[in-house]
């Protein structure tokens, strides 16, 4: 994809700067899956994106097209849209000005870019599965030098190619300390959305249809398909979405929290008990249940490491007041102690 840069690279200049509706957007999405893409304009995309809430509904937006598109990749008439939107967009007249375009030939151009590989056949791409079991933690670090920690029962699909690089997090929950490489763009895909990096450390839940995504620091954009908005995330900020399109306002991550789970502890200042319950129950065939549900609103505040249930059963009959009882092979109640 041959491209020019704008004569300017002030993306919030007023005097310049694009309106909503002028297609920017769309080719921004076209423009950050080339392999051309640099990395002066990856920056100059943070500072669009910053400059307006709308800026970030219109890319959200673009991407939801981009990822529509993807769909019809054999579609003859798709293809013969992109040749004539190409030569409507005026390629040899306004090379000054790569988001020029109107937003439907902008459109056409990711739908070309995506659906027919520039008219040319995509490299196959080898998917590669990372698995770990009950209890189980393992990092892994990616061919581009990212680093990724999977935590207990978790599955995710990387796929790379020589312009993109893609995860799917089937299950579980995954940390990913991701490696800059201006020439391909990363993206976890996730349920019904889509987590845009942008040089971060972020993790991703994905408990059934719901999907939690953290932000440890760096960037990243968050877009679900069947959701009317997006969002950007800051550091120290988190997010929720399901497959309704739900999508929850950012807000804050306890990130102390979020940083010890791949050290394998589970830190917890003033959380509700069965909330502790519930996490350390993801890491043991023998799941902890509380007799009176009550007791789960008990505060609890500690270190614990992940899989030690004996520690935390002893921390809570000495600190709390309860009582643990086997009551099968698979399973330990808690009691409030009456002594």
């Amino acid at each position: 994809m041959n491209t020019t840069l704008p004569t300017s690279t002030n993306a919030n200049a007023p005097a310049n700067a694009p309106g909503p509706d002028d297609g920017r957007a769309e080719a921004w999405v076209a423009r950050l899956d080339s392999p051309e893409c640099t990395a002066q304009e990856r920056a100059e995309f943070e500072r669009w994106l910053d400059a307006s809430p709308a800026h970030v509904s219109d890319y959200v937006a673009a991407e939801r097209a981009h990822q529509a598109a993807a769909q019809l990749a054999g579609d003859e008439m798709l293809q013969a849209a992109a040749r004539i939107a190409w030569r409507q967009s005026g390629r040899e007249a306004s090379r000054s000005r790569w988001w020029a375009p109107t937003a439907m030939a902008a459109s056409f151009l990711i739908a070309a870019a995506v659906g027919v590989g520039w008219m040319r056949a995509p490299a196959p791409v080898e998917d590669l599965h990372y698995v770990t079991q009950l209890g189980e933690q393992r990092s892994i670090k990616l061919g581009d030098g990212t680093q990724v920690m999977l935590d207990t029962d978790t599955q995710i699909v990387a796929r790379f190619s020589d312009e993109r690089r893609e995860i799917e997090v089937e299950r579980g929950r995954v940390q990913f300390q991701v490696a800059a490489d201006p020439a391909r763009p990363f993206s976890v895909k996730a349920g019904t959305g889509t987590i845009r990096d942008i040089g971060t450390t972020f993790q991703v839940a994905k408990n059934g249809s719901e999907v939690n995504v953290g932000l440890i620091e760096g960037e990243v954009v968050v877009s679900n398909g069947l959701a009317q908005a997006g969002s950007t995330l800051r550091p120290g900020q988190q997010l929720s979405y399901d497959h309704s399109g739900r999508m929850t306002p950012p807000e804050p991550l306890d990130v102390g929290a979020a940083e010890s789970w791949p050290s394998g502890d589970l830190v917890f200042k003033n959380r509700r008990l069965d909330a502790l319950l519930t996490e350390m129950n993801r890491y043991s065939a023998t799941k902890l249940r509380l007799a009176d549900p009550n007791l789960g609103k008990i505060t609890v505040s500690g270190v614990f490491h992940i899989g030690d249930q004996a520690a935390l059963l002893e921390a809570l009959e000495q600190g709390w007041s309860l009582k643990a009882e086997r009551a099968a092979d698979d399973e330990i109640v808690l009691h409030r102690n009456p002594g």
